[in-house]
Order: structure tokens, then C-alpha cells, then sequence
């Protein structure tokens, strides 16, 4: 673990001793510093791959939290339970971005971009804290959902670990996808064809980490990254939370005994239109390993303080207590489901002014 050099990058997570992320770096360099004297005393500045106020994941236990604890009751004061509960549900919230940590960032910017079809958006080198970020995606961060990549300098293999399943993307030709990525040196690993028991044309490949790709026949989409699979021990407690505490729609549920899994499609809106979590439950499995390699997902909300009081009161835990970030005015606050999957959840207004 100590060979890792973990930096931030104003992305907001911390995640196994990791983390990662990016804003402009025009100001933050001085704002870096700052955040790290604040939280430095209880996480070691190793431990951090990225730093952004639009997902910077603190520690849990930092003095940071300590000091913005009591702001919390600002916009959550005199809410009852039932109150706040029915808020979350009416809360304009989407997903804004998932990251994770590559070993190799221009080879994977060059497998996205001329394989799977994305824009790289924006990167950014920060060289004092030896990491880089990249933005990719199908179209703007302000309104669509995109991936975060992290390379920390040195460090050119994580472990991925059993819990993460994969990515979704929308294509409108499967064959012709896979056909191109295999001109391209890629790995597919499910060749393109119906799903068992469906019509549904899909493909599995792999980016050169290893991540998994699901490529799903659909015509014309809003949102062609439209999955993140994670793999739950207790699919019905993990439906719950995700309606109690992140307002999502259990948007389907099917269960496949003859391969004995379950998956729950959970969202803020329709999959034809939205990025959604795929839930996974295998039978009699409780328990994954995570590894070193998937962060969070971050998510926008109006209210930070609200959505933590939310969180806390439907079982979830938070690592990170809401407020702004030290010498940014961007507000987070950070949480795990009961399965320690991390999510970062940004104010909608504090992350458009980030893009400007």
C-alpha cells in the first residue's frame, strides 16, 4: 500500500487509501495545500489520489468534519424523518461522474476515444502531487454522465477486485462495435449476439486495465454511457437505501434462477434516457473483495446537509460531513451504502460554477 502515491485532485474520493479526481488547477494549488493542513492531522496525504470539489471523498474522522458538523443543522433543523425522506425524493439529482485508477492513462484515453466513441473532455497534469486526471464521455459534464480517470505517477496496476461488474454503454451496432475494437487490439470477451433467453444484442470487451464493458444495442440515446454494475450481498436492503437515501427508482428487477443471480436496475430516470446503477445479487454470496482500482460515483443534489442527515437516517454511513470544501466553496459530503460502496454527493449549483 505504501507504494502507492495517492494524490489529490479535486474529485473528491478516498477510497482503500486512494483517491482522484479534477477541477481547473489554475487555483488549486494553494487550495490543495489548504485542504491537506485541515485533513492531513487525521489521513496521511499519501492516502489521497485526487482532490476535486466536485468529489473530493475526505477521511472519515477528519478534523474537517469536526468543524462543519454544526452547519449541517442550517438546512436540516426542525425537518422531521417523514419530512425528510419525501424531500430526498424530490431533490434534483443525477449522476455526474464515476472514477477509478488507471495504469497506463494515454493508452486508455486511446482505447475510449477510438474504440468506445468518447470525447475526452479535459486533463489535467499535476505534476507537485504526482498524478493526472482525464475527463472522458459522450458529451458535456453539465449534462451528462461521464468517467473520471486517475494515473498516479508510478503506479501501473490496480487490483480490481470481485465487487465491480462493469460499465454500460449504448451503441446503436453492436457487430460493428466489436468488429472495431478488435481492428483496434482490443479484447472482447463476449462476442456480440442476443442475450440468453432475449433479443437484446450485447458484447463484453475489456479496456487495457481490464475493466469490463457492456456493449447493449439501443437506437439513439441522450446518455450512451448508461451503466454501472456493482455487485450487493443483500439485493432488497440495497433497493431500499438506494430509494431511502439517493431518491432513485427501482426501475426493474429480474431475477435469473438459472444462473442464480438477481439485478435491479436503479435510477433517476428511464434507462433508455439516463445513466443508471445495476445492482447485482449472486446467490448465497454476502461478502466481495473491492480492491484498490474503483472509487465512487458522485451525484448532484440541491442540499448537501440534507442528503447526509438522509443517509444517516437509512443506514448509511458518512465518511465525509457536508459542507465546503477548505479555500473552495464547493459543498460535498460523502458517504458508503451498507455494502461500502462510495458515493459523493455534490451541490448542483457549486459543481456548474466548477465547469466555468
Amino acid at each position: 500500500m505504501a507504494s502507492f502515491s495517492v494524490r489529490p485532485s479535486l474529485s473528491a474520493s478516498r477510497f482503500t487509501g486512494f483517491s482522484r479526481s479534477g477541477l481547473s488547477i489554475a487555483s488549486f494549488n494553494t487550495t490543495r495545500r489548504i485542504a491537506l493542513l485541515h485533513l492531513g492531522s487525521a489521513i496521511p496525504q499519501s492516502q489521497y489520489v485526487g482532490l476535486k470539489a466536485s468529489e473530493l471523498l475526505r477521511g472519515e474522522g477528519s478534523n474537517l468534519g469536526m468543524t462543519v458538523a454544526g452547519n449541517a443543522a442550517q438546512a436540516s433543523t426542525g425537518a422531521s424523518s417523514e419530512n425528510l425522506l419525501d424531500w430526498v425524493k424530490e431533490d434534483k439529482r443525477r449522476l455526474l461522474h464515476v472514477v477509478y485508477r488507471v495504469g497506463d492513462l494515454d493508452k486508455t484515453i486511446k482505447f475510449y476515444t477510438e474504440c468506445l466513441g468518447m470525447k475526452l473532455l479535459r486533463k489535467r497534469d499535476i505534476p507537485e502531487e504526482k498524478y493526472t486526471n482525464a475527463f472522458l464521455g459522450f458529451g458535456p459534464e453539465d449534462s451528462h454522465f461521464v468517467i473520471e480517470l486517475t494515473y498516479n505517477y508510478g503506479v501501473d496496476k490496480y487490483d480490481i477486485g470481485s465487487g465491480f461488474g462493469h460499465f454500460g454503454i449504448a451503441v446503436e451496432d453492436v457487430y460493428k462495435t466489436v468488429e472495431l475494437i478488435k481492428t483496434k487490439g482490443g479484447k472482447v470477451t463476449r462476442e456480440a449476439g442476443p442475450v440468453k433467453g432475449g433479443r437484446t444484442v450485447i458484447a463484453f470487451v475489456e479496456d487495457p486495465d481490464g475493466y469490463k464493458f457492456e456493449l447493449i444495442e439501443r437506437g439513439p440515446t441522450p446518455e450512451p454511457l448508461c451503466q454501472v454494475m456493482l455487485r450487493v450481498g443483500d439485493l432488497d436492503r440495497s433497493i431500499e437505501f438506494y430509494k431511502k437515501a439517493y431518491g432513485m427508482e427501482l426501475l426493474r428487477k429480474r431475477d435469473n434462477p438459472d444462473y442464480k443471480y438477481t439485478i435491479a436496475m436503479m435510477g433517476y430516470g428511464p434507462e433508455d434516457k439516463n445513466a443508471v446503477l445495476e445492482l447485482t445479487y449472486n446467490y448465497g454470496v454476502t461478502d466481495y473483495e473491492k480492491g484498490n482500482a474503483y472509487a465512487q460515483i458522485a451525484i448532484g443534489t440541491d442540499d448537501v446537509y440534507k442528503t447526509a442527515e438522509a443517509v444517516k437516517l437509512s443506514g448509511g454511513k458518512v465518511t465525509r460531513e457536508p459542507g465546503p470544501l477548505p479555500g473552495i466553496n464547493t459543498k460535498i459530503t460523502a458517504c458508503l451504502d451498507p455494502d461500502g460502496w462510495k458515493s459523493v454527493f455534490v451541490d448542483n449549483v457549486d459543481f456548474l460554477k466548477e465547469l466555468e
